[in-house]
Order: structure tokens, then sequence, then C-alpha cells
């Protein structure tokens, strides 16, 4: 009982030790978290791609005289899955490609385009990524009036309404910069307490007569000043 009391002392002394330990390194600290942050902000402002996005909205409904039964409610939900797949299918990118004049592959141009369905509803968002706003826009208005003319003209549907065009929103969608600086700065706090916090728990070097008591269990008996331990081991050295 005695013993388990005593390594609880120990453990809270070691804890007490290890807490001064960081606040008298604060300064390492603070300037880690100072440089990574400012690394984050500047490769996110500086170095990371500007991307803007831009959403268009189509409205999905049945060829069918009653809109207000659940079959054909349940029609143009499954209606929508199969305009996911033609609205970033080959004919419709490549008209894109070739009415707006980019200088792309069909390929390319679907990988930075996302079509989504709001659960419970018949609505597809079409959003466009881009390095430009205006040409995020651009693209995807075109997409969406391309696609309800597709629809309507291969797959004997009803063309879907478009119920909004895309804006030019100028602030952009990627990189977040004031996420990306606090992650870097997080980063940088963990590193520095880390790189204080490793050597304080492995440090085993015997420098004081606490470090005697404490890590060898052994008493003190007496210190040899320093200017007799020398001259002590310059009196042996003699000797040899």
């Amino acid at each position: 009982m005695g013993e388990k009391r005593r390594d609880q002392g120990e453990q809270e002394i070691n804890l007490l030790e290890l807490t001064m330990e960081l606040v008298t390194r604060w300064k390492r600290i603070v300037i880690l978290v100072i440089l990574t942050a400012g690394i984050g902000f500047g490769a996110s402002k500086f170095l990371m791609e500007t991307r803007y996005q831009s959403t268009s909205l189509l409205y999905v409904f049945t060829k069918s005289t009653s809109i207000t039964s659940l079959a054909d409610l349940q029609m143009g939900t499954n209606l929508t899955n199969d305009y996911k797949v033609v609205i970033t299918g080959r004919p419709v990118l490549e008209q894109v490609i070739e009415n707006l004049k980019l200088e792309e592959t069909y390929r390319s141009l679907q990988e930075r385009i996302s079509v989504t369905n709001p659960q419970d509803s018949r609505i597809l968002e079409i959003t466009v990524t881009d390095t430009s706003s205006k040409r995020a826009k651009a693209i995807a208005d075109e997409l969406a009036d391309l696609s309800a003319g597709f629809i309507s003209d291969k797959m004997g549907q009803d063309a879907p309404s478009v119920i909004q065009y895309g804006y030019a929103d100028e602030n952009p969608a990627a990189p977040n910069i004031k996420r990306n600086t606090l992650i870097a700065g997080l980063l940088g706090f963990l590193l520095a307490v880390v790189s204080i916090v490793l050597p304080f728990i492995f440090h085993d070097t015997i420098l004081t007569e606490e470090d005697v008591q404490k890590k060898l269990g052994l008493q003190i008996l007496g210190v040899l000043p320093e200017e007799e331990a020398e001259a002590d081991r310059r009196r042996n050295y003699r000797k040899r």
C-alpha cells in the first residue's frame, strides 16, 4: 500500500515536472505554431490552385397526366438516376466542349462535374468545378440546357425544366485557406509538444543529487567539490 502511494506521488511529481518543462519552453511552441501556420497559409494562398464551383438545377417530371400519384413520383425519382448517367455521358459533354470551344477532352471535363439528387426530390444538381468562376457558370448552364434537350430527343421523355442557372461565385470552393492554416498550426503545436515531451520522458542522464536519489534510489553521503574532483583526477593521471 505504501509503495502504491509512493508510486502515485512520483507520477504526480513527473507530471508536474513535465508541465513545467512545457511552460519553460513556451517560446519553442509559439515559434513552431507560427511557422507551420505561416507555411499552411502561404501554400494555400500562393501554391494551391484556386477552384470555383457553379451549380445549375433541373426538375425532372414524367410524361403522365397525373403528377400526384405515388407511381408517378416513384418513376420520377428513378428517372433522376438515369439522367445522372446521361448528363455526364460522352455525347452531351463533347457537345458542351464544342459549343464553348473548350480545350480539353470529355474525360477531363467529366472529372470536374458532379450530378447529385437531394433525398426525396426530383431535383438534379449539376455542379461544375473550374479554375475560372465564369467558365464554371458557362459550363453548368450549357450542360443543363443540352441535357434537357438530349433527354427529350433521345429518351422520349419530357425535357427536364431548368429551374436555376449557375452563379459566377467569386468565393473559391478550394482551397480553404482558414482551415488549412488552422490545421497547419495545430500540427505545429503537436510537433512542438512531442519534441519536448519525448526527450523529457527518455532522459536518464544523472546530473544532480536529486537525480541520484530519484533514479537510483541511493542516499547521498557527501558531495565532492568540482575543484577537488579535478585535482584528484590529475593526481591519478600522474600516478599512471
